[in-house]
């Protein structure tokens, strides 16, 4: 179990394995933590599948009750306040350049990471990635409103109800369409590989990601379904080890 620390933030993070830099995103919206990377979480265990060859770094997201990363809830800046936990990790861990591997909520912030440090990330996997339905604008919105700002609140008392409000509205209200933190101009100019792995449920509607893989000029996108029958997840795990390997730098 290892901390780190940049002014008011302080970042839960762990490692595992050898080799080029693999940054792990956890599922599971703002509840997102280590142990939906490192433990039984379907689809996959990424560090299980990966540390045999990259050098994983998995962390709990800022503010996230089941996880122990701590900080101020930056009602402003959302999304960016999250990118710049990420980039001070690999900072921390004296990494420059490496690649992402991100679930769910993992997704809008691959591309966030890529739009603030194109230069650091060399490639990307989205794996059932979150984005908006047009039929349900309000869903992240609500299910953050009951899931995650309650049990916030419990453990921050200097966090407040309306608060919490305040930062849902400008994460997923503000500008609710799409993948939340890029445009579809940036999607359509990005020039970073990326592997798309799309789902299809209520917050991982398979039309984004769909619509994401056909402008990203340099897309890969896997099977569908991947995730069901379970037989298929080693052949979308095989595909994302030939991906990495692919964009890996030599040496």
């Amino acid at each position: 179990m290892s901390f780190f620390e940049k002014g008011a933030v302080r970042i839960h993070y762990e490692e595992a394995g050898s080799g080029f830099p693999l940054l792990l995103i956890a599922g599971g919206g703002l509840n997102s933590n280590i142990t939906r990377i490192t433990g039984d979480y379907p689809p996959f265990n990424a560090i299980k599948e990966f540390s045999d060859e990259y050098r994983c770094v998995a962390f709990d997201l800022r503010n996230a009750p089941p996880g122990q990363s701590t900080g101020p809830l930056e009602i402003d800046r959302p999304w960016d306040s999250h990118t710049d936990d990420q980039l001070a990790l690999m900072d921390h861990l004296g990494v420059d350049k490496f690649m992402v591997l991100g679930f769910c909520i993992g997704g809008p912030l691959i591309w966030s990471l890529i739009k603030r440090a194109p230069d650091r990330v060399v490639a990307g996997v989205l794996a059932m990635p979150s984005g908006s339905r047009p039929e349900m604008r309000d869903l992240f919105y609500d299910n953050n409103m009951k899931g995650w700002a309650p049990e916030l609140i419990k453990q921050r008392p200097d966090i407040s109800l309306e608060m919490a409000e305040t930062f849902l509205t400008r994460m997923y209200r503000t500008d609710p369409d799409f993948v939340f933190t890029v445009s579809r101009d940036f999607v359509k100019g990005c020039q970073t590989p990326v592997l798309i792995l799309p789902d299809d449920i209520p917050a991982h509607p398979y039309a984004v990601a769909m619509e994401a893989a056909m402008l990203a000029p340099k897309a890969e996108v896997s099977l569908f379904p991947w995730k069901e029958p379970k037989e298929r997840v080693p052949l979308a795990v095989r595909q994302i080890r030939s991906f990495l390997r692919a964009h890996r730098p030599a040496g």
